[in-house]
């Protein structure tokens, strides 16, 4: 590779990477660019930790006779078959160490000293190198405080030392622009997880300014667990995370499957809109979710009863209103969420479940929406809302319907 294509391939790093690239596309047009210009590559790999609830990081592994990269999620590398291929990688080794290059000549010798020596062997491969490129402290995030890459010849003779003195000059700007991408990835994953789907997408889009809110009408959806409060007394305290998730798990679940957001976890209470463009259609959304929410926690009670663990079930209201949706809060601690009558008429209707032992309440406005002769309803009565002017018809389930 001559310093013209060595600063070519450099430019096209900063150009992909300033344009938002993901990493499959960083990493596929590095190895064809840089085997183009005389790198004898057969295959890559990068892999980067993130900060993300379920997974520990992402690799990403471009091989010269398939077409495209391939990327996968991987888990917590601390226990189990996991931890055992991390402290049996050459990275581990590495940061063991602290080198920051380690090359092998891949045989029947060498591939005893790494798992992945004794794949690339029987690939007939010949020659390994493994970079790892630290973070500053002050770059680190989460686990992300390194990027790791492995590049791979088939050619008999393996890597000369100019190759390798190539890699190891344009691996950092490769790293560079994957972890912008990670970083990217990271963004949308903690506002999706801690302000919801949509609310999270607001956010990232610019929508950040205190003050500034839609107007929209949406269908409310407010739950909560029947008898919190004594089994949070009574259970031992070790069990009361488990059980939030386990509940939170099956309430959320249904509500994303039918394309509702998630806006605010209150304890044991869910706070949750599907937007109304269309009444009847984001009504019959709410209505799906609460019959797999219901049904979903039927099946955890079963599973966690067997497993002689506290069981409780979901109180739910549903409503339909216009509500502000946006920011609010002071100048240095926001909450993107939605607020209006509705939204307290909403909280109010789901804990008259209590009182008319009903598991879900319908509003009026809410009921009104589906089609005549389509609605799958029957009413419960009049009643006075707690901090409601006028008292409202709710309605429950029809279980004939």
């Amino acid at each position: 590779m001559t310093e013209a294509e060595f600063a070519a391939l450099c430019a096209w790093i900063a150009e992909a990477g300033l344009a938002g690239a993901s990493e499959t596309t960083l990493l596929q047009g590095f190895c064809e660019r840089a085997a183009e210009s005389g790198l004898p590559l057969a295959r890559g790999v990068a892999f980067i930790d993130t900060l993300h609830p379920l997974y520990e990081g992402r690799t990403f592994r471009w091989d010269r006779e398939k077409p495209d990269v391939t990327f996968a999620d991987y888990g917590r590398s601390t226990q189990g078959e996991a931890a055992e291929r991390w402290r049996t990688s050459p990275w581990f080794r590495m940061l063991s160490d602290g080198c920051s290059v380690l090359r092998r000549r891949i045989g029947a010798e060498t591939a005893l000293e790494f798992p992945v020596l004794r794949e690339l062997h029987e690939a007939s491969l010949t020659e390994y190198v493994a970079v790892l490129n630290r973070f500053d402290a002050g770059g680190v995030i989460g686990e992300m405080d390194s990027f790791y890459s492995g590049w791979m010849t088939d050619r008999p003779e393996g890597f000369s030392d100019a190759d390798v003195d190539a890699i190891t000059r344009l691996v950092p700007h490769l790293g560079l622009a994957i972890k912008a991408a990670a970083l990217a990835r990271i963004a949308e994953t903690l506002v999706e997880t801690y302000l919801g789907r949509d609310a999270g997408r607001r956010v990232l889009h610019g929508r950040i300014e205190r003050g500034v809110a839609d107007r929209i009408e949406t269908v409310l959806w407010f739950s909560d667990l029947r008898g919190y409060t004594r089994i949070s007394d009574n259970a031992e305290p070790e069990q009361i995370i488990p059980l939030l998730n386990d509940y939170a798990d099956a309430v959320i679940s249904a509500i994303h499957a039918r394309s509702g957001d998630v806006l605010k976890l209150i304890g044991d209470g869910v706070l949750a809109i599907f937007p109304a463009e269309e009444r009847a259609r984001a009504c019959a959304a709410a209505l799906g979710a609460a019959r797999e929410a219901r049904a979903a926690v039927a099946a955890l009670n079963a599973r966690r009863g067997a497993e002689g663990l506290p069981t409780t079930d979901m109180y739910l209201g549903l409503h339909l209103g216009v509500v502000f949706y946006g920011n609010i809060g002071s100048e240095d601690r926001l909450d993107f969420t939605v607020v209006g009558p509705a939204v307290n008429e909403v909280s109010r209707i789901a804990a008259m479940c209590r009182s008319v032992d009903q598991p879900i309440l319908i509003s009026s406005a809410f009921a009104d929406s589906f089609a005549a002769g389509r609605r799958p309803f029957v009413s419960v009565g009049r009643y006075a809302l707690r901090g409601v002017g006028k008292p409202q018809e709710l309605f429950t389930l029809d279980p004939d319907a």
